[in-house]
């Protein structure tokens, strides 16, 4: 299936407050972006971690948080500087209701900021998911998603829908083209298991993105050309020696893996269990093994986080499956 970008103007959307809700909890999930070969245009959802939101009708207009968990003090209450809540008050003012909505936001957060797992894009996705559910669902995904790629400018100063796209769609998505947005939903195969591993070190995304070269040799693109088309087709027909094949990256893991110790060694021992690939999850330091089937996959975290402890570096490990289904409501009333 795929999904367009929408220029969604105040008064084009029919709303029916009779529909509305009182309070809504919703979890999105996790997501692991680039896929390897896939810079900026290839991710995949996981059951878990995630973040949740709790989003409560007020009588007074307008958007504030309540509280955040989970983020050490280190996300802003502000409502103008957090993406959870600047995002829903462009989707208030888009649908012309920035004077007659109030909502109070509670973000929980389970999942490491910095991580490389698509923390902020989760914490939208999910206040995004939730005040739409809250207001009787008026928009479709489709026409959700222009907020959630800006919610990743503001996070990190680059709109881009590698994470927010599976963390909104579920699945595996193709970002086919950014003007305009254009997002395909990729053929998952059953038996495709991700294991992470998010060692506890510090690489910024935006000092991951500075290291990244703007010209690169032909002979690399048309390698990671033939590998993101090889990886397609491999989702295609379910075939994993294919997939195994074309999950190389040569243009941006080569540099980016600088920044996470121990990583060749990680890849190594990942190897080593059998699955079909090992690299980077977005811009680290989470690194991920994808393997057909859990065995492999639990053997490769457990190996690196054994070798991880052994250096002293704590972590945190995570096994799943693709998630199908994106944010999904945990209570609503």
């Amino acid at each position: 299936m795929s999904y367009s970008a929408v220029d969604i103007k105040e008064g084009q959307v029919a709303l029916d407050s009779s529909k509305w809700l009182k309070e809504v909890r919703v979890f999105a999930p996790a997501t692991v972006a680039n896929m390897i070969c896939g810079f900026d245009i290839l991710g995949f959802a996981v059951d878990h971690p995630g973040d949740e939101v709790f989003m409560e009708r007020k009588a007074e207009p307008g958007v504030t948080i309540r509280s955040i968990q989970g983020d050490d003090g280190r996300l802003p209450l502000d409502p103008d500087k957090n993406t959870v809540s600047a995002c829903v008050k462009m989707y208030l003012a888009h649908l012309g209701l920035s004077e007659e909505v109030g909502v109070s936001i509670d973000l929980i957060k389970h999942m490491p900021i910095g991580s490389g797992l698509g923390s902020s894009s989760a914490s939208t996705v999910a206040g995004l998911f939730a005040i739409n559910t809250l207001l009787g669902e008026p928009l479709t995904k489709a026409e959700l998603m222009p907020f959630c790629v800006e919610g990743e400018r503001l996070a990190c100063g680059h709109g881009h829908a590698d994470n927010v796209a599976p963390a909104l769609m579920g699945g595996i998505t193709l970002i086919r083209g950014y003007e305009p947005l254009d997002i395909i939903n990729l053929p998952v195969p059953e038996d495709l298991v991700a294991g992470i591993v998010f060692p506890q070190v510090d690489v910024p995304t935006r000092d991951a993105r500075q290291l990244i070269k703007e010209k690169v040799a032909l002979k690399d693109a048309v390698t990671q050309w033939g590998n993101i088309a090889g990886l397609v087709s491999g989702l295609f027909t379910s075939d994993y020696d294919l997939i195994s094949r074309s999950m190389e990256d040569v243009l941006i893991e080569p540099t980016r893996s600088i920044l996470i110790p121990e990583f060749e060694v990680m890849r190594q021992l990942a190897l080593e269990a059998g699955v079909l690939s090992f690299g980077i999850s977005g811009s680290g330091p989470s690194v991920v093994a994808i393997s057909k089937g859990k065995e492999a996959a639990q053997k490769a975290i457990d190996a690196i986080q054994a070798h991880l402890n052994q250096q002293g570096i704590e972590s945190f490990q995570y096994l799943s499956a693709v998630n199908l289904e994106g944010p999904k409501v945990l209570s609503k009333s």
